[in-house]
């Protein structure tokens, strides 16, 4: 289902207008869930790191068995290709995927070198900068890589993140605050999260039980060259209730204020909007211009 307007779709080496059938019946990745996908952004002309969220939809599809058949760089002249069709004050998500179409092993693994293929382009707008969430704990955890492909942003892994975020909406919530196996802090639903206490940031420390996002890195790092600390550590959920301030940080809406965690209540966003200056001062930079 689509959530985005103007939407356009690359299948099969050609652009087609509107959201299009791209999987058959008997496809693995429609029965078996072996499909994978990122997302990036256009906004203001710009697709800031979409040549990392193009190289990362190749490592996805390795770690679930797909074979990848573009390069980063042939995806990036498709979606250059496709974006055309948008105005430059558009905002656009970037959606890249691949899927299983054959199947091996009694069907259960994914045949070496069948692979779909489709890039799909919807306009949706960026969340305004004044929009805050609440969080609150889930029973749900994130898993292991014992367990299922943490490695891999996947379709698969998230039907577990939509019964959480579930969960926290018919408790009044906007989001769920997710631990990992041993009880840790690890991520919201749908974004990484950061704590801010005392001028510090802290966020959890990547342990392999969930997608440590691109945005949370260059985050990470423009926070760290305008000389804030930034830690990567352990953290609970006694830590997060303790905070100054709490923001969540995704592609999607690069980063969004947390007001509210169960009991707790957040007055400050002065580092969440700290962060949101300093990523589009990056993203407007010379060398953040993919496009």
């Amino acid at each position: 289902m689509a959530f985005g307007t103007h939407i356009r779709t690359y299948f099969e080496g050609q652009w087609h207008e509107g959201d299009i059938p791209v999987m058959r019946a008997a496809d693995h990745g429609i029965w078996q869930g072996s499909s994978v996908f990122d997302g990036a952004r256009f906004f203001d002309g710009i697709a800031p790191d979409l040549d990392k969220h193009l190289a990362r939809v190749n490592r996805s599809a390795e770690a679930l068995m797909i074979t990848p058949t573009m390069t980063p760089e042939a995806m990036l002249e498709i979606a250059r290709e496709g974006l055309k069709a948008y105005a430059r004050d558009e905002a656009v998500y970037i959606r890249p995927m691949y899927w299983a179409i054959d199947g091996s092993d009694l069907g259960i693994a994914p045949l070496e070198n069948s692979t779909g293929f489709a890039l799909c382009l919807e306009a949706v707008p960026m969340a305004p900068a004044h929009v805050s969430t609440t969080l609150t704990r889930t029973r749900f955890r994130r898993p292991v890589l014992e367990d299922a492909v943490c490695n891999a942003k996947a379709g698969c892994l998230y039907p577990n993140n939509a019964r959480m975020l579930v969960e926290a909406k018919a408790k009044g919530f906007g989001n769920a605050l997710v631990a990992d196996a041993l009880g840790n802090v690890a991520e919201s639903a749908t974004a990484n999260v950061f704590i801010v206490k005392d001028g510090v940031v802290f966020t959890p420390v990547a342990n392999g039980t969930f997608l440590s996002g691109l945005t949370r890195a260059r985050h990470i790092a423009n926070l760290r060259a305008d000389g804030i600390e930034v830690q990567e550590t352990v953290l609970s959920f006694a830590d997060v209730a303790a905070a100054d301030e709490v923001f969540l940080s995704g592609n999607f809406s690069k980063v969004t204020s947390v007001s509210r965690f169960d009991d707790t209540t957040y007055r400050s966003r002065a580092m969440t909007d700290r962060i949101r200056g300093l990523y589009m001062d990056w993203a407007h930079s010379a060398p953040a211009r993919m496009l």
